[in-house]
């Protein structure tokens, strides 16, 4: 049941065809292990058509984990000297791993009995890791260009954490870095990545990725309990090695069967991403804690590391795209990556839940049904069978409820072989509230012999506070076939994230292979309609729109009565009349919009009421809009707009004059294909509207996905030149009937 199975790291092939959206295929890319940057030339500038990057080397960082020679500048052996612990460690650390250290001190002959050398320019072989136990870095980076160096780490603090002096400061140290041709982790870091692992487990392990320390220091222990740990990268402010680095050299390490991550601030976001999708191509599940949910995590979070935080629901968005399960709590990253990195892919989704207690039973199923888990009922075969050891009078559909676990003789074990038979079944859980010698060892002992001859994931939930039982300790703990929880809310967490990452996985495309590369045909028509820092009139914004093959009204830009009269023969009547001018919004408000026209006097009319509005209020009008009148469909929005991190961003939802009452919006990172664009619909509470309520009938959610690809496709070529955008409302019509752009604001960046 648990064990390794990731697949290579592979490219999918490209899809033969470019969506509507205008998407152009550009050259396959080879994601291979590399040093830091490396790769083709054609690698290195491939690049999608907003300029961003399509690929990124997988830093070699072998030689930082597991150095042949370390330099430690700053070493000290003088008792009561906070340097001397930090020396102290590394020594044993080096020796374990079988590293020759190397002390750097001006004034000592040797510490802790090994001869010192009294600057970098004397260390005596080339150094893989230099450890810099200095309150001022810089100086002894520019050192180290000479040395041939090849990674350094910086405990010091008092960097871009402090505020804009720190900023610059680690600027500096960034850039000192790259002269030195050297790789950086940190500033203030700390000796993480130099703990002691154990040594004595098997099997896939994890790979820990920190900005904060302490905050890893759960998943850590986890070595206690049996679980492997191969690697810890604290990755401090991240003025050269960030989270992407590890994450994308984690995802090639053969041992390496879950990445967890704890993150308070992300340095790039297209670089996360980039990460993320090799993880993603290699199945190894990332699971993340993300600081910044809050206005006040996210303020802390920014004081503490000196990062962006983004927008959250822009994050969230972001790693649920590429896979990343992202989790709430340091207990859940631990419980999560725990079972995740053992796991073997589910021979099926359908979850059983086992207990000796109906009460806990149902318990459980309400909480795993309510989080999404599917809990099938049984074949009236299957019942029969377990009837056969169960008494008739106690429900075995699933919940599975056993009355009391068997202690005298095989029938619990032939129970519990029964439910993992079924090929419905690729999870059973077993919920056990507390212990009830000898039942619940005995029940212990035939779930562990039961999983060591499954090949179908076992789970117990051990929920006794004490810990202490033998049957938890000895017999749970004892194996690795059974993933054991504390709490029923863990249990189903890490069972909800198991199969959403393999079902994620077994249907991955790159998104980055099927980025557009080169511009469309649109972005020369549209460039002339663009001005640098102003709104746009809705008449312009139209333009945008239709040059990107969204559809809008018929309509005509009129200046007098007359034109007007002669327009809205000429669109159709009814017609919809509003005033046009640039900064102009929300003109429902200022009363300047008329719907539903049906006659020459009416036209003639409004034109007067609407100049004479505009007028009064001051606004400069460039024109009246007599607009073809569309009825009949659900409002939607979509629209682009930038988030601090990832850049230009997408969002659908339920549109309207409702819009920011309502916020039922979802939000996706470009680039994303057209099952993402179908997702988003889908998360929509509102989704429910288009699929005809009251008799109404179903909408053309074609359509509304098309508008959403074309709208990812302006936010590419137009990111930036465009600051936002929002087609509200965007009119989704009958099933094959397509949309209507009824109105559109753009602002130029």
């Amino acid at each position: 049941m648990l064990g390794s199975t990731h697949g290579t790291l592979t490219t999918n092939s490209r899809h033969a065809r470019a969506v509507a959206c205008g998407r152009a295929p550009g050259p396959t890319v080879h994601v291979h292990t590399g040093s830091a940057g490396a790769g083709s030339a054609e690698e290195a500038e491939d690049r999608d058509v907003s300029g961003r990057p399509l690929y990124t080397g997988v830093p070699d960082l072998d030689r930082f984990f597991r150095p042949e020679s370390v330099a430690l500048i700053g070493a000290s052996d003088t008792e009561g000297r906070p340097n001397t612990g930090i020396t102290r460690q590394l020594v044993a650390w080096a020796e374990r791993v079988g590293a020759r250290l190397h002390p750097v001190h001006p004034s000592r002959p040797s510490v802790f009995g090994i001869p010192c050398v009294p600057s970098v320019a004397e260390l005596t072989e080339p150094v893989d890791l230099a450890v810099l136990l200095v309150r001022d870095p810089l100086p002894v980076i520019e050192e180290l260009a000479g040395a041939k160096v090849k990674f350094a780490v910086a405990f010091a603090s008092g960097f871009a954490e402090t505020g804009p002096e720190g900023a610059a400061a680690q600027a500096r140290l960034a850039a000192a870095a790259r002269r030195a041709g050297l790789r950086l982790l940190g500033p203030n870091t700390n000796l993480n990545a130099f703990e002691e692992f154990r040594d004595d487990l098997e099997g896939p392990a994890i790979a820990l990725i920190t900005q904060s320390g302490h905050q890893g220091r759960p998943v850590f222990t986890l070595q206690q309990l049996g679980i492997r740990l191969s690697h810890w990268a604290p990755t401090g402010n991240e003025a050269d090695l960030e989270t992407a680095d590890f994450i994308s050299y984690f995802a090639t390490r053969p041992e390496v069967g879950a990445i967890a991550l704890y993150a308070e601030g992300l340095k790039d976001g297209r670089g996360f991403l980039l990460a993320a999708d090799r993880a993603a191509r290699a199945k190894v599940p990332v699971v993340a804690v993300k600081v910044g949910r809050t206005e006040t995590g996210a303020r802390t979070a920014a004081s503490h590391t000196g990062k962006l935080t983004g927008s959250d629901a822009v994050v969230d968005a972001a790693m649920r795209q590429f896979g990343v399960i992202r989790v709430n709590g340091l207990d859940e990253l631990q419980d999560t990556a725990a079972l995740l990195a053992r796991a073997r892919p589910p021979r099926a989704e359908g979850v059983v839940v086992y207990s000796i207690s109906g009460g806990t039973g149902a318990h459980f199923a309400d909480l795993a049904t309510a989080a999404g888990l599917p809990l099938p009922v049984l074949s009236a075969e299957r019942q029969a069978e377990l009837h056969r050891w169960i008494p008739g009078d106690l429900s075995v559909a699933n919940p599975v409820d056993n009355g009391g676990h068997p202690v005298g003789d095989q029938r619990g074990r032939k129970i519990i072989d029964a439910i993992l038979a079924d090929p419905a079944v690729g999870v059973l859980i077993c919920p056990i509230t507390g212990p009830f010698p000898p039942m619940s060892d005995r029940l212990a002992q035939d779930l562990v012999a039961a999983a060591e001859q499954t090949d179908k994931l076992v789970c117990v939930v051990w929920g006794s506070p004490v810990g202490t039982e033998d049957a938890y300790r000895t017999t749970l703990l004892g194996s690795s076939r059974v993933a054991t929880f504390r709490t029923f809310a863990n249990c189903i967490t890490a069972v909800r994230a198991y199969l959403g990452h393999h079902r994620f996985t077994s249907g991955y495309r790159s998104p980055f292979d099927d980025a557009p590369r080169t511009p469309s045909p649109a972005v020369r028509k549209v460039r002339g309609l663009l001005r640098p820092g102003e709104q746009l009139s809705e008449h312009a914004a139209k333009q945008l729109l239709r040059a990107y093959g969204i559809r809008v009204p018929r309509e005509q830009l009129v200046t007098s009565a007359a034109a007007a009269v002669r327009a809205a023969g000429l669109v159709g009547y009814p017609v919809v009349m509003k005033a046009s001018a640039p900064q102009l919004a929300h003109k429902t408000e200022l009363g300047l919009v008329r719907l539903g026209l049906t006659s020459a006097s009416q036209v003639r009319d409004t034109y007067r009421e609407l100049t004479d509005i505009a007028r009064y209020d001051g606004v400069e009008l460039d024109g009246v809009l007599v607009c073809q009148m569309v009825e009949r469909g659900v409002e939607m929005i979509v629209g682009l707009s930038h988030d601090s991190l990832f850049g230009p961003t997408v969002t659908v939802g339920v549109g309207g004059v409702l819009v920011e009452v309502l916020k039922d919006t979802a939000v996706r990172v470009p680039p994303f294909g057209e099952d993402h664009a179908r997702a988003m619909i889908d998360e929509l509470r509102g989704r429910g509207l288009l699929d005809g309520v009251r008799g109404a009938p179903p909408s053309d959610v074609d359509a509304l996905v098309e508008v959403v690809l074309r709208v990812q496709r302006m936010a590419l070529e137009l990111g930036d030149d465009l600051a936002e955008l929002d087609v509200n409302p965007l009119l989704v019509l009958n099933r094959g009937q397509g949309a209507v752009a009824l109105d559109a604001l753009a602002i130029c960046r």
